[in-house]
């Protein structure tokens, strides 16, 4: 990919993360169960209502957003993360290497509107587009913090 391309691809991966997650809203509840947990150390993100589990979701570790910072950190570059929920962001690394999108191969990232938010969610939608992910998911960390998964694999539990 040509680099100057880059920013007109990145806006398409979010336009696609948009459609998935509106598919994974409409086919499995997301965003409307009460609670959600994940575990990073089984790479599981569960859905649950009444203490029942009802949606169980295969995960990779994207990123995360940091207010404090005023940036994006990899997965990858996050050495407090398991290794094992990296791989894909360790592809994203590789293709922005090789197709010369520093945004993708360095560890921080930061917005010049200082819209983390909307950072966090186009970059986990270049890592979906890359990885041919499901959809992705925010869990909220605190104002301004944010921790961005993406979805391998979806299905109802039990």
């Amino acid at each position: 990919m040509n680099p100057d391309r880059y920013t007109a691809w990145r806006e398409e991966a979010f336009e696609q993360l948009n459609a998935k997650n509106k598919r994974l809203q409409d086919d499995f509840g997301l965003g409307r169960w009460p609670r959600y947990d994940y575990d990073l150390k089984a790479g599981k993100l569960l859905f649950s209502e009444g203490n029942i589990v009802k949606v169980v979701a295969e995960i990779q570790i994207a990123g995360s957003t940091s207010a404090k910072a005023s940036n994006w950190l990899w997965s990858w570059a996050n050495s407090n993360l398991p290794g094992e929920f990296l791989s894909d962001a360790k592809l994203v690394r590789s293709f922005g290497e090789e197709n010369g999108i520093d945004e993708l191969a360095q560890a921080y990232v930061t917005d010049a509107d200082n819209d983390l938010e909307a950072l966090g969610w186009e970059l986990a939608g270049a890592m979906v587009r890359i990885c041919n992910a499901l959809g992705a998911y925010r869990s909220p960390r605190g104002e301004g913090d944010g921790l961005y998964l993406t979805i391998k694999t979806i299905s109802w539990a039990g």
